[in-house]
């Protein structure tokens, strides 16, 4: 969930709300509370000068001179409801990188593709989930991925869904313009299929071609949301380096949704540093950090 966040000066923070303009402790607490019930992202303490940084422009936007005003109109005066989104875009990191976790893509290119094909037989489109995609980095890759297989297998036909609860990143993923320097894991053959370099170079942009970018439909979708309005049969789910920010009663839950959605025999990717010990789900390992439903 898995983007880009706000990045603001960051301000210094007594904690205790001293200083005119600081967070004060208290307020920082309802705004982790809330962050947690809301994304599920756990806000310990330490990150309270972090929270105070990123919401600077918030403030700017909404005209609130200080945090107290900031947080007395969030929770005292009704506006939640309409702030909600945009404070959790601003406090979100999101850390995201093309070809990240190169084993997950050689395993799909070598072993998982080819045989979630024969499962489908041709007559339906392999249907792969990015779950958090961030700005993109992850359904793209994921996009030449297929792109190479399908032109190797004729017949082979796919779809790709992208999601996450950050609507500033699914903004920057639907133009996929991003910065040439960010490419640089892409193998050279793809990135000379699959990227356009900007006309002026000074500029230091590139961009996915546009036939690969039609291939990838962006949503935006809360994992913490109760059930998701989505197929029940994906055959390929990533759900990769979202799951170490929750707490591990919302790991399950979500994990628990995710299998809801992933068909008997499909693939849940997870992140390097996650794992499944302690959950009663109905997967089975597959490779490193890759489980196959039962």
């Amino acid at each position: 969930m898995n983007a880009i966040s706000k990045n603001t000066a960051v301000g210094t923070a007594s904690g205790s709300g001293s200083h005119a303009n600081s967070l004060s402790r208290k307020d920082f607490e309802k705004l982790a509370k809330f962050i947690q019930s809301y994304s599920g992202i756990k806000m310990p303490p330490n990150k309270l000068t972090m929270v105070e940084g990123r919401l600077r422009r918030r403030l700017k936007a909404t005209g609130y001179p200080t945090f107290a005003e900031y947080c007395r109109y969030l929770f005292d005066d009704g506006g939640l409801e309409d702030e909600s989104v945009h404070l959790i875009d601003a406090v979100t990191t999101n850390k995201t990188e093309f070809f990240r976790e190169p084993d997950h893509f050689r395993l799909l290119e070598e072993k998982v593709l080819a045989e979630v094909a024969r499962h489908r037989g041709g007559r339906k489109p392999v249907k792969v989930w990015s779950s958090a995609s961030s700005i993109g980095a992850e359904p793209y890759t994921l996009a030449m991925v297929l792109a190479e297989f399908a032109a190797r297998n004729r017949g082979f036909d796919y779809s790709i869904l992208a999601t996450d609860l950050c609507t500033q990143v699914l903004e920057t993923a639907v133009t996929g313009i991003y910065p040439e320097a960010m490419m640089a894991p892409v193998p050279d053959a793809l990135y000379q299929r699959y990227v356009l370099r900007d006309k002026t170079p000074k500029r230091g942009l590139a961009r996915i071609v546009p036939e690969l970018r039609q291939q990838v439909q962006f949503a935006r979708l809360n994992l913490m949301d109760a059930s998701y309005p989505l197929d029940s049969d994906f055959d390929i789910i990533f759900c990769r380096n979202i799951l170490i920010y929750f707490d591990k009663p919302t790991q399950n839950a979500v994990l628990q949704r995710l299998c809801s959605h992933l068909r008997p025999g499909g693939y849940l990717f997870m992140g390097h540093s996650e794992t499944l010990a302690g959950f009663d789900l109905p997967l089975t390992l597959a490779g490193p950090t890759v489980f196959r439903r039962n």
